[in-house]
C-alpha cells in the first residue's frame, strides 16, 4: 500500500508460447522467469498482494514456489496467443477481488519475459501515478531514431512502400524526427477504474522512461542475449 492505496500486482504467464515452449519456465543465471519475477515482487514494499494469472499447473507450481499467489486458473477461452492483455488483467482482478475480499486501487502488470528490471523503478512508477492521480503508467524506452516510424517500410505483394507513405517521403534528415519511444514491458500500473472500463491507456496515461539495457524475450536468441546482459 502506498498513500492508502491498495496495490494488486499480476504476473501473467500462460503455458501455450509458440515461440518457445513453457517459455515462461526458462531459465536466466539458474531461475526461471517465473522466480525473477517473484524475486522482485519481494523487494516491492507498495505491494499489498501478488498473484499469478496462468492455464498451466507447472507454471502455477513455479509461482508458489517464488511466492506468488495462484488462487484461480486462467479459463482456456483468454489462454490464446491472440488475447489481449487487457482481458487477462480483468478476468485477474474480478477473481482476486473476490478471493481477497476487498477492491484495489490500482493494477500493476509485470510479464516475466522482461527479467531486466530494476524494483525502485517500479518503486517510482507506483509514486509517480499515485501522487499524480493518472490512469495508467508505462514503463518505456527511447529508440533510436533510425528506427523511427517514419524511416520504416513495408513489402507488400512484392512492392516496397513506406510505413507512412503520408510522412516517410518527406523525411531527409534526422533532424525533422521527434523522438519516439517503445513500450520495454518492464512494468504497467493501472487503475482499477480503467481496467474496469477494460482500456489500458487514455488521455490521463502517463510514462516512466528506462534507460540502459532491457529485452522482451520471444525466442532462444533473446534468451541466449538476456543471459549475457543479466551478467554485466
Amino acid at each position: 500500500m502506498y498513500k492508502n492505496k491498495s496495490i494488486l500486482a499480476i504476473v501473467p504467464a500462460r503455458g501455450g508460447s509458440k515461440g518457445i515452449k513453457k517459455k515462461n519456465l526458462k531459465k536466466i543465471n539458474k531461475i526461471s522467469l517465473i522466480g525473477h519475477v517473484g524475486l522482485t515482487l519481494k523487494k516491492i514494499s507498495f505491494i499489498d498482494n501478488k498473484v499469478l494469472s496462468t492455464d498451466n499447473i507447472d507454471i502455477k507450481k513455479e509461482g508458489i514456489k517464488f511466492d506468488i499467489d495462484v488462487p484461480f486458473i486462467r479459463p482456456k477461452k483468454i489462454s490464446g496467443d491472440r488475447v489481449g492483455d487487457i482481458d487477462v488483467l480483468h478476468h485477474a482482478l474480478q477473481q482476486s477481488e473476490k478471493y481477497y475480499k476487498k477492491k484495489f486501487d490500482y493494477v500493476m502488470m509485470l510479464q516475466p519475459t522482461s527479467p531486466l528490471r530494476d524494483y525502485k523503478q517500479i518503486n517510482n512508477m507506483i509514486k509517480k501515478i499515485v501522487d499524480n492521480k493518472y490512469d495508467s503508467i508505462w514503463s518505456i524506452s527511447k529508440i533510436d531514431l533510425k528506427y523511427h516510424p517514419y524511416k520504416q517500410l513495408l513489402i507488400k505483394n512484392d512492392k516496397l512502400n513506406y510505413y507512412d507513405q503520408k510522412n516517410g517521403s518527406k523525411i531527409i534528415a534526422r533532424q525533422q524526427l521527434s523522438e519516439s519511444y517503445i513500450r520495454n514491458g518492464i512494468c504497467y500500473i493501472f487503475a482499477r477504474n480503467l481496467i474496469k472500463l477494460k482500456k489500458i491507456i487514455n488521455k490521463n496515461s502517463s510514462y516512466e522512461i528506462v534507460e540502459g539495457n532491457y529485452i522482451n524475450i520471444d525466442n532462444l536468441d533473446d534468451i541466449i542475449k538476456a543471459k549475457e546482459l543479466m551478467k554485466l
